[in-house]
């Protein structure tokens, strides 16, 4: 009986989660999907664009911090679910405006309430799966990213073709309102909300350990490897959403592509990475499964390092071999070569934040990796936009690339490093 009912339980949850979290990445890329269809109707420069995709990035990172820390303290339920209404009703608002500054102000609010999706579904997971399954149904949770970035660019595009950019914000945004309450029907919190027993309580009682591996604030803010996991977390969050955003524009404005090719591009690298997430959980499930958990090094570096170097050679070859000639058939190789590399990363990092962290802190500690990771996707806009209207777009996907070689060899330089945070008693050590 109670087999079946966490069967039921996580099947229905999940989905729901899945869903939903489909919902708000599609309604987080509303703007650089219909972009060019944007940009025929209304006058923006590069600069405009990356004041208006910047906005959001700064407040998701504002809003995702926030998240991640209540999520340890409230119901994550509440949370997804007023963040997805919240979320659709910006974008019916959205579809309705015309000007830089409304944009601006409206993608904002957006950032704040999509910052409110993610932390809920960590928690979620970590409190209905077991630790040996969590890589792998985070990685598959983090496919909905991927499903909505590779369908949305054609479902928007061909939408706002056949009608109008608004009209496809507009029904998008109904569709969020409507599947919130779904959702807060749907997800609960933990087991015990619904009579079952809490999956970390009978792991434990299982193995006969201490009943709690809880750190101080200060001992779990000064490990050493939260703040090299951020750094790097960052820099792949940051050149991830450079493609995510400014690939398609690239293409189009600088090497010659057609709008078709660019919204291709976007589909194939999505794919890829719907691909890539479920690899890097899968593989480096079996890579914990096989080593376990260790104080130094974590399992899941060696998945981690292969797919970041990916990305760099991926990254090189999209700057260098792409010409206004290149086949379709190449250019969609990249793509899906570069999303496979960098959404397992994506997905790794916060996974292993929250798993390497104290019981006490597993929100916070995802939430911290994640404000590092939203300054990554912050710089990613205007900053990047700016380099790129003074020095090219060649120039600026170039110093995203040394940035990522960079960070990469930093990484597996410090691989070995001590991973568990916060305390560790000296026998454990």
């Amino acid at each position: 009986m109670a087999s079946g009912g966490y069967g039921y339980y996580r099947g229905t949850i999940f989905m729901a989660m899945f869903v939903g979290y489909t919902l708000y990445y599609f309604n987080r890329k509303t703007f650089s999907f219909v972009m060019p269809s944007i940009m025929q109707e209304i006058k923006l420069d590069k600069d405009d664009l990356g004041t208006i995709t910047s906005s959001q990035s700064l407040a998701y990172a504002i809003s995702k911090f926030i998240s991640g820390v209540l999520s340890d303290q409230i119901s994550g339920r509440w949370l997804f679910s007023i963040g997805l209404c919240m979320v659709g009703g910006i974008n019916i608002i959205f579809s309705w405006s015309s000007t830089v500054a409304v944009f601006s102000a409206l993608w904002f609010l957006n950032g704040l309430a999509q910052g409110l999706g993610w932390p809920p579904c960590g928690r979620v997971l970590r409190k209905w799966f077991e630790p040996s399954q969590f890589g792998t149904w985070w990685s598959i949770l983090s496919c909905s990213m991927n499903l909505a970035g590779s369908s949305g660019p054609i479902i928007a595009t061909v939408l706002a073709q056949t009608y109008s950019w608004r009209a496809m914000l507009s029904v998008s945004g109904m569709t969020c309102v409507a599947f919130s309450f779904v959702c807060l029907l749907l997800i609960k919190n933990e087991p015990k909300d619904v009579g079952l027993s809490n999956i970390e309580t009978t792991a434990k009682k299982q193995k006969g350990g201490s009943s709690s591996d809880e750190s101080t604030f200060s001992e779990f803010l000064l490990s050493p490897y939260l703040w090299v996991l951020s750094v790097t977390y960052m820099v792949a969050f940051g050149v991830k959403t450079v493609y995510t955003d400014w690939g398609q524009l690239f293409l189009i404005q600088d090497k010659g592509q057609s709008a078709l090719t660019g919204s291709s591009f976007m589909s194939a690298l999505e794919i890829g990475g719907l691909l890539g997430s479920l690899a890097s959980g899968v593989l480096s499930d079996r890579a914990v499964a096989k080593q376990g958990m260790k104080i130094y090094g974590n399992p899941r570096h060696f998945v981690l390092i292969w797919m970041m170097a990916g990305m760099c050679v991926s990254m090189y070859l999209f700057r260098v071999t792409v010409t206004p000639e290149s086949s379709q058939v190449w250019i969609l190789t990249l793509g899906a070569a570069f999303g496979f590399s960098c959404y397992g990363p994506v997905g790794l990092f916060g996974l292993i934040a929250s798993e390497s962290a104290p019981s006490n802190f597993c929100g916070t500690s995802h939430a911290i990796a994640a404000l590092m990771a939203n300054v990554g996707g912050f710089l990613s806009g205007l900053p990047f936009s700016t380099i790129a209207k003074h020095h090219g777009w060649a120039t600026a996907f170039w110093v995203a690339e040394i940035v990522c070689v960079s960070v990469t060899v930093m990484f597996f330089l410090l691989r070995n490093m001590r991973t568990k945070m916060g305390h560790v008693s000296k026998k454990d050590d």
